[in-house]
């Protein structure tokens, strides 16, 4: 499993660096919920919200400069039968390899007939 969740943050490092929103925000079910690392708590009722999440985040980092980002540092564990918890730490990056940011994010993801999704993160 550890192979198909890699895969699945690999892929979500391709759909990141397209910086469109729809395309990120394609990796997420609704409800979904986020929490930052202050305590702010995002809650996406339907797909719309998440769509609007996800532009707003990219281009927010956009306009830090963000045109890349990696992870590292991949954990996991699954729950359940077809549910997991992942964490990772991503660094958002300006085109000559530079940071802009680092943090620490954990997901909930399950396992859909269309692949992995996440239904909640939170940043630490």
């Amino acid at each position: 499993m550890l192979d198909e969740i890699k895969e699945f943050f690999d892929r979500f490092v391709n759909d990141f660096s397209l910086l469109d929103g729809s395309v990120v925000a394609q990796r997420y079910l609704s409800p979904y919920t986020a929490v930052s690392r202050d305590g702010d708590l995002w809650l996406c009722h339907d797909y719309s919200e998440v769509v609007e999440y996800f532009k707003s985040l990219v281009d927010k980092h956009a306009s830090e400069g963000v045109v890349k980002c990696q992870y590292a540092d991949l954990a996991c564990e699954q729950v359940g039968q077809s549910s997991f918890f992942a964490s990772v730490t991503w660094t958002m990056m300006r085109e000559d390899g530079s940071a802009v940011s680092t943090w620490r994010e954990s997901y909930n993801l399950v396992k859909t007939a269309s692949g992995l999704k996440i239904f909640t993160s939170i940043d630490h």
